[in-house]
């Protein structure tokens, strides 16, 4: 009869701990990034489709979630068993990645397909928007990968309608006021992001928040000083949330200078747009360091989350600079 051993449980455990090992690291990798214009021609001539405005961003949004649910290891966030149960640098990617997705699919929501605020909605946009705000851990009925699915459905079908000459519906309205929309709300979100990414090294912050408005006030009291610093074990949750927040932009942004060529050509702002494209690429560099380094400022050992601060606040400014011209160029 056979028995296990000591040594032999040892063994078993030392075995399926480098194959779990191993199939961790190759889900970790990152996906790489796609040029926009060659997918879209791509998918135009794969579907018998014509491209049409609208057809880059809707593509690039589509892209972008296909991949959370098809890169290796597909859609790890909500997964319990190992080797992804234990991980985090790639289910926090995959959430910054979502976090895009989810501005983009509500601006293309409400802006990018209405020509005005009393227009209808799109069924099919209607339809995916809110299926991409599932919790990214559900993995019970519904699960996140089958409504991020649903979502993705939907959007082709938009896509196909949008190009399909004889159905004026589905419309997508590449106006410089819903870029603007959606510029804000990109903002928004690296700036928090930049901030998160800052307070790696813990530092005391004073209280702005009614700042530059007289008579403004807020619903409890805040201290005028405060010490703001991420906690150690989140370093490298969120320096892998932003890089995937980064690597979705690079995509989005893509698109917009396609599908929104004609305004930004007006504007002489398409130099701007591929100043941002040119910051987020560089969040994408290869982190050679095995694990996310959080040294002090000015001290011996590399700060990554600093370093990416820096290139996330360089996108936004960028941001801001683009936004300036499209309101008041």
């Amino acid at each position: 009869m056979f028995q296990l051993t000591g040594r032999k449980l040892a063994i078993i455990f030392f075995v399926l701990f480098i194959i779990n090992y191993v199939i961790a690291v190759i889900w970790s990798s990152e996906p790489d990034r796609v040029d926009i214009k060659s997918y879209m021609t791509e998918q135009a001539a794969a579907n018998d489709e014509q491209i049409v405005t609208g057809y880059a961003t809707t593509s690039a949004l589509m892209l972008v979630a296909e991949t959370l649910m098809n890169k290796p290891g597909g859609y790890l966030s909500n997964d319990k068993i190992p080797p992804s149960v234990l991980m985090d640098n790639m289910p926090n990617w995959e959430l910054g990645a979502l976090n895009q997705v989810r501005d983009l699919a509500l601006i293309m929501r409400k802006d990018f397909s209405r020509s005005q605020s009393q227009s209808v909605e799109h069924p099919q946009l209607k339809i995916a928007q809110p299926k991409f705000n599932i919790d990214h851990t559900s993995w019970q009925l519904p699960s996140a990968e089958r409504e991020y699915q649903d979502a993705i459905d939907a959007l082709k079908i938009y896509r196909s309608q949008l190009a399909n000459p004889t159905d004026p519906n589905a419309q997508f309205y590449a106006r410089a006021d819903n870029l603007v929309n959606w510029l804000n709300e990109v903002q928004s979100r690296l700036g928090s992001m930049s901030q998160k990414l800052s307070a790696s090294v813990g530092r005391t912050r004073l209280n702005t928040n009614l700042a530059g408005e007289e008579g403004a006030a807020q619903s409890t009291f805040s201290p005028s000083e405060s010490l703001v610093k991420t906690s150690w074990w989140e370093i490298d949750d969120v320096f892998y949330e932003a890089r995937g927040e980064a690597w979705a932009l690079l995509h989005f942004f893509q698109a917009i200078e396609i599908d929104f060529k004609g305004v930004l050509e007006k504007k002489n702002a398409t130099v701007a747009v591929r100043q941002i494209v040119r910051e987020l690429e560089a969040t994408q560099e290869s982190v050679w360091s095995p694990m996310i380094l959080n040294g002090t400022g000015f001290g011996l050992v590399a700060n990554h989350s600093l370093v990416m601060a820096n290139y996330v606040s360089r996108a936004n400014a960028a941001i801001i600079n683009l936004n300036n011209l499209l309101t008041k160029g």
